[in-house]
């Protein structure tokens, strides 16, 4: 077997885990970035993006970890080796959130009501049409929880356009902002799906996301009582794999709302809420990815047990604490402690998971 690098954009903790998964394989990566002590650089050499053409030059494919990764270096990429995946149309479509709304409408996939935003007179006209309260949204970035506003009432209004126009034209890519009906839901779910170059398609089962503070804390998998969810779910994941040509892991993340799935939004790249498939399935997420990208058959999907990962926010456990507990997993991703930062995560895959889940959610918040 002839070993491949794979170059990643991106050099954080999804990198060093594809990285794992890659060399489980047999194969090694390479990773642009430009933060330091980047913890994908623990598993192979992290070049900036001064040093773009080395590390072109040093993979014989592409592929990234982070989806606003600059779609123009994705193109770059896809022009010099004809081997990037995911797509750079992927890309370009996750990193625009009405052009990710349009798309959805396009393929038949339910979505909040939604309308773009240029001027504080549009955000007023927007306030009439949607109802309040709503949403005020950057169409372009923005990461746990960042760059939103939520308009409960008409004095707000002002608040919410002072947060966030600068946005229509400051930074690399000024773009409308969005506002979209707010939406009552019972709950946070996401279902992650693979696509590999020859168009099989897998899907792991769908789970239940639950979030402070904007930020994941919580996935349970399998998620319950989603039977006839499920394949709604699976159904709108297949429509855009294959609109997207994608190959690699893709994920949709869902509201479960009285009238059923409401799609908030894609990530083009592995996922917070598919840390537990390490353990938790037959096949890794991040080893799918790499087998999809690589053109290899794609894994099992199936799940092993029913898991709960639990992010590591801020502050790292007692690992001596944590370990005492039976079916515990614990993944430090070498970075430094830092108020709001993920920095680790535990999959709990015992036979009294919500039992274990309380006790080390007291360690983890102690």
């Amino acid at each position: 077997m002839t070993q491949l690098t794979l170059g990643i954009l991106g050099g954080g903790q999804l990198g060093m885990m594809l990285a794992q998964s890659a060399l489980k394989l047999g194969h090694r990566c390479v990773f642009l970035e430009d933060t330091p002590h980047a913890p994908a650089g623990l598993y192979g050499q992290v070049y900036s993006t001064q040093q773009l053409d080395e590390f072109v030059a040093k993979a014989d494919i592409f592929s990234l970890e982070f989806e606003n990764t600059p779609v123009a270096t994705a193109s770059y990429l896809a022009n010099q080796k004809q081997s990037i995946y995911p797509p750079p149309t992927a890309l370009a479509v996750a990193q625009d959130r009405l052009a990710e709304k349009a798309l959805f409408n396009e393929l038949d996939i339910a979505t909040v009501p939604f309308m773009a935003v240029n001027s504080l007179d549009e955000l007023q006209t927007a306030t009439k049409k949607l109802g309040l309260p709503l949403v005020l949204k950057t169409s372009r970035g923005g990461y746990d929880g960042k760059g939103q506003y939520v308009i409960k009432t008409k004095d707000d209004i002002a608040t919410a356009w002072q947060e966030l126009s600068d946005a229509l034209t400051k930074g690399n890519l000024p773009a409308p902002l969005i506002a979209e009906g707010f939406i009552h839901f019972s709950r946070e779910v996401s279902l992650i799906g693979v696509r590999g170059r020859t168009g099989e398609i897998g899907f792991y089962p769908l789970v239940e996301n639950v979030h402070k503070n904007g930020i994941l804390s919580k996935t349970i998998a399998p998620a319950p009582n989603v039977d006839t969810l499920s394949q709604t779910a699976q159904t709108s994941m297949k429509k855009l794999l294959e609109k997207l040509d994608y190959v690699g892991v893709l994920t949709l993340e869902l509201f479960v709302s009285d009238d059923g799935l409401i799609a908030n939004e894609i990530a083009p790249r592995v996922h917070n809420s598919g840390h537990w498939t390490i353990e938790g399935a037959n096949t890794s997420q991040f080893e799918n990815h790499i087998r999809a990208v690589l053109g290899l058959p794609l894994g099992d999907t199936g799940i092993i047990k029913p898991s709960v990962m639990l992010n590591v926010i801020g502050k790292y456990p007692d690992a001596s604490e944590l370990l005492t507990h039976t079916g515990v997993h614990f993944h430090h991703y070498h970075k430094a402690e830092r108020d709001g930062r993920k920095i680790g995560h535990i999959t709990v895959m015992s036979d009294d998971n919500d039992g274990v889940v309380t006790n080390i959610t007291q360690l983890l918040t102690s």
